[in-house]
Parts: structure tokens; sequence; C-alpha cells
């Protein structure tokens, strides 16, 4: 019974193992240097697409690895404890593919599952809005019929690696309900669109993706970028959600354990009073301790998300995957803050590549979702208590 509730399949083990090997060989050196050069991850990005990982939860008819989104989880996971976590790996085949794969045409799966599976065609996907913030009821995008499809126009911000995506899944509403409850439309928008203009949002800390804002301006697109019911509701929204909060968990909690390992490794070999490693020392071992444990117990309630929405239960893996994104990322930024005090001026030289992780690790409880609307789900959907916004 232990071995079914807490051992991973050997594939997935496998596919771990792998991907860490191929992420390792190009190591947090290669994402710092493109990060600073302004470059992108361009080339590491093809080589996973190769291999066939960005695109293990998808179909395999079109390509992918047919498998489910605790195998994706475990890819950017391990990319991310090699030091080389891929941000789009987020957004393109989790968010935009798995909406794609349960609410597209076959036409459409056809068309843009394959590339988003290799690698070749990625997909950025935009919902914040300057005026709406986490209330996305506030959405204020719209679509309007026309002719032999629709126009789009509207703002969106924060927006990820729109400089590298072939297009953008823009979430909006229908122009004849502006009003009221959301019931999302979602289009397809080739980022080379006529009126579609994105402008980098300059950030305060380095990393190869960059933030965006979005203008649209009359961008027409043809009926078939519709992406499942213009009235189907949040259901296909939520989709995209739910993976989108399990991977940034994975992504918090392989951060967080490429800090961890290097203060650990830190700790055994500094050496500054009577000829002990400076792990001996409790200051400096309980921290490190303590930041094992809440790593467990973040990777625990990240997996029970992955299997539960693997398993069809939208509503459950809901509740575990706004809990798991919030408990990682608490975990990140305790990490990498433990990391740096561990390494105590080294931490923010550039040689031991902490310092920056510092800032990055804090997204963890901003985006996608901010960890006090975490709260009020949890304090409304899993305690039942009031609705307090």
């Amino acid at each position: 019974m232990t071995d079914i509730l807490y051992t991973e399949p050997e594939e997935r083990t496998a596919l771990r193992e792998a991907v860490r090997k191929l992420a390792g060989s190009y190591g947090h050196e290669y994402i710092v240097a493109q990060a600073r050069k302004g470059e992108k991850t361009t080339e590491l990005w093809r080589d996973m697409g190769k291999h066939g990982y960005l695109g293990v939860s998808l179909p395999e008819e079109h390509g992918g690895g047919g498998g489910g989104i605790a195998d994706l989880a475990a890819v950017l996971e391990e990319a991310a404890a090699a030091g080389a976590p891929l941000l789009l790996m987020v957004v393109s085949p989790a968010i935009c593919g798995t909406v794609i794969a349960r609410y597209g045409t076959d036409a459409q799966k056809a068309r843009w599952i394959p590339g988003i599976a290799d690698g070749t065609f990625t997909m950025a996907f935009a919902i914040t809005e300057p005026d709406a913030g986490s209330n996305s009821h506030n959405i204020i995008t719209t679509a309007s019929p026309d002719g032999d499809g629709f126009v789009l126009n509207g703002r969106k911000t924060y927006i990820s690696g729109v400089d590298e995506a072939d297009a953008v899944l823009v979430v909006s509403r229908m122009a004849d309900a502006r009003t009221g409850n959301l019931k999302p439309a979602l289009f397809v928008v080739p980022t080379d669109s006529p009126g579609f203009e994105a402008q980098t949002i300059a950030m305060d800390f380095a990393a190869p993706e960059k933030q965006f804002n979005l203008f649209l301006d009359d961008v027409h697109v043809p009926q078939d970028a519709l992406v499942g019911d213009e009235d189907a509701g949040l259901m296909q929204l939520f989709a995209g959600l739910n993976p989108e909060r399990i991977m940034g968990a994975a992504f918090s909690i392989g951060m967080a354990r490429y800090a961890l390992e290097k203060a650990v490794a830190y700790a055994k070999e500094r050496t500054v009073w009577r000829d002990k490693p400076i792990g001996t020392h409790q200051g400096i071992a309980h921290p490190l301790a303590k930041v094992k444990i809440e790593l467990e117990q973040a990777k625990l309630l990240q997996q029970k998300a992955a299997a539960l929405y693997d398993a069809g239960d939208d509503i459950g893996a809901g509740e575990f995957a706004n809990m798991a994104k919030y408990a990682a990322g608490e975990l990140a930024c305790n990490a990498t803050d433990v990391a740096v005090h561990t390494h105590g001026g080294n931490g923010l030289a550039s040689e031991y590549g902490l310092g920056n992780m510092l800032v990055a690790a804090r997204l963890g409880r901003i985006a996608p979702v901010s960890r006090e609307m975490i709260l009020n789900f949890v304090a409304m959907h899993s305690l039942g208590l009031p609705k307090s916004y």
C-alpha cells in the first residue's frame, strides 16, 4: 500500500533522471548568461522538445507523450532543480496545450498541439488586465462577431514570453457580456496580427523570459481562432488554470531544491570555527532541516493535486492545486533566504548564483495567483466560511 501511495511510477522516475541530466548539461550558468545578454533559452527549449519532454502530457495522436500533468510537472521540477527552469512550460504546454487538447476541435488540435509538444510552436497566455488584477470577473477585453470571425479589443498586463511566442491564447468576454459573471471566450491570436502590440515591462530581476503589456486594437481573428464554446463558461478556463497552479508549484519546488542543495553543500565544506564545517552548528543545520520538511510537504500537495487532475476530478484538483501553489511559493522564498544566509556574504556574490533567486522566488507568492486569493479560496471552499471579497 505504501508503494502505491507514495512511490512514483518507474516511468516517471526515469523521466526525472533523463530531464535532470539534460537540463543539468546546460545548468544555472547557462540561464544566467542568457539573461545577462538579454537572450532566450531557445536552445534548451528546443532540446527539451526534441526529446519529447515538453509534450509529455499532451495526446499521443498529436505528437505528445500521452501522460498526465503529473509527468509535465516532474519535467519542470527537475529542470528547475538542475538550475535551468523554463517558465514557459507553465504557459505553452500546460495551459494552452491542455485547453486546446480538452476543448479544441480536431482541426485545432492537429494544427497547434504537435508544435507545442515538440517546442517548435510556442503559445503565451493572456488573462491579467491592468484594471482587473486578481478579479478576472472585471476583464473588459472583448470579442465582437465580425463577418467570418471576431474583432478583439482590450489590454493585458504581465504576460510572459510574448517575444518568444508564435501566438497568444487570449481570455476575453463577448462584447454583449461586458458586465456580470465572466463567461470567458478564448482566442488564439498570432503575435504578428495587425493591431496586436507588445511592450516590455522593465523588471528588477534578471530572467530570460520577459514580461509584457499587450494592446489589442481591432485585432481580427478567424472563426476557428475561438477555442471551445463562447458560452462554455469557466470550466474551459479552469482546464488551464489548475495545471497552471500545479506547474507553478513544481517551478517553485524545483527552485527550492536547487537552493537547498547549494546551501547544504556549502554548509558541509565551509569551515571557520575549530576546523569543523558550519553545518555542524544548529544555527545553520536547523533552518536547512526546516526547509527540507517544508519541501516534502509542498511536494506531497503538488503530487496530490496532479493526481486528482489526471483522474478527472477538476473540483478536487482545484482545491489542492491552490494549496500546493501556496505551499511551494512559501517554500521557495524560505529556501532561497536560508541558502543565502548559509553562504553569508557569499550568498549575494554572483559566483554563487543565489542573489537573483531571492527576487525570482518571491514571484511564487504573487503569480499566477496571490497567496491572499488562495487563502480566500481555501477559507470559502475548504472551510465553508462566508465569502470575504
